[in-house]
């Protein structure tokens, strides 16, 4: 059994495809189908099943499956020891992060972080928290930037700053004669919202504490923040924004937003990493980046909430 073998085996569980698998891992079919059918005769048993279109994993199949990902990690643990030691900062960070920030987040820190280490290639991937949490599970990524507590098992949260929300009214909104709005004052059919799927979308409805009923004549659910500021600015009604989402608006259209009575609704941004993380050195200067980019007073309740990447 080789290291080799077991990243053709998980490629294979990745693309359910023996082309694809081989293509990902830039060899040819043949290649990898025959290093599978070794790695099968050495361990005696059969990993996929090849009758079926894609083909899928055994019984067998996936209880190997699942030990050979952790040799994996293992293995690339040693090379990032080594890193270590040297007190290189080098190596690639995958990144997953939440559309709802990574607009408004990245431009904050990535040139300067980028500058001061070279040999660092970050690749980010914009994508909503679901699909980040699986993709660590599978190692598919080193870390996500999303919306906080998840209470995922295995799962090592820290948070790194609190954005407040913010009620957005579109021109000559009768609540714009307000300094402050209270939720029970929001119509849910003025409220533009988020597709499902984006966590944003959630916890605007729970703070709102109403069910989406939405406009009368016209239903519109973006992907993204921008369309509904859009939606606001040319049409009417009212969206909630987060805080980070307000620092680029222009002076007349921050003159439209408004704060919540009270205590203001918040959400927790934080880094998310699978317990048994690699990369210890580049996920803590990334951290550090993040949080000097961000005024001291969205990170100071962060900070309150310590969790050693040790």
């Amino acid at each position: 059994m080789t290291i080799q073998q077991l990243e053709y085996l998980i490629a294979v569980d990745k693309y359910r495809h023996f082309g694809q698998a081989a293509a990902a891992c830039f060899v040819t079919q043949p290649t990898l189908s025959a290093q599978l059918s070794k790695l099968e005769k050495d361990l005696g048993v059969i990993l996929f099943d090849r009758s079926k279109m894609p083909v899928i994993p055994t019984e067998s199949g996936v209880q190997v499956i699942a030990q050979a990902k952790k040799v994996l990690s293992e293995s690339k643990g040693i090379f990032e020891l080594v890193s270590q030691l040297k007190g290189d900062v080098s190596g690639v960070l995958k990144l997953g992060i939440l559309p709802t920030l990574a607009p408004y987040l990245l431009h904050l820190f990535i040139r300067k972080f980028l500058e001061k280490y070279p040999l660092v290639k970050l690749e980010v991937h914009e994508m909503v928290t679901e699909e980040i949490v699986r993709k660590l599970k599978n190692d598919e990524l080193d870390l996500g930037i999303v919306v906080t507590p998840l209470g995922e098992a295995g799962m090592l949260e820290k948070p790194m700053f609190y954005e407040k929300f913010y009620a957005y009214f579109s021109s000559g909104h009768e609540l714009l004669g307000q300094q402050e709005i209270r939720p029970e004052q929001i119509k849910t059919e003025e409220l533009w919202v988020l597709q499902q799927g984006h966590c944003f979308r959630d916890q605007v409805l729970n703070f709102c504490d109403q069910g989406l009923s939405g406009h009368k004549n016209f239903h519109y659910e973006s992907g993204s923040l921008e369309g509904l500021r859009n939606m606001v600015n040319r049409y009417k009604g009212l969206t909630l924004l987060p805080e980070l989402a307000t620092w680029e608006l222009s002076k007349e259209e921050k003159s439209r937003l408004r704060p919540f009575v009270g205590a203001s609704p918040t959400r927790e941004v934080s880094i998310i990493l699978n317990r048994s993380f690699l990369k210890q050195k580049l996920v803590e200067l990334l951290f550090k980046a993040i949080t000097e980019a961000i005024p001291f007073e969205m990170t100071s309740k962060a900070k309150g909430k310590v969790v050693r990447f040790t």
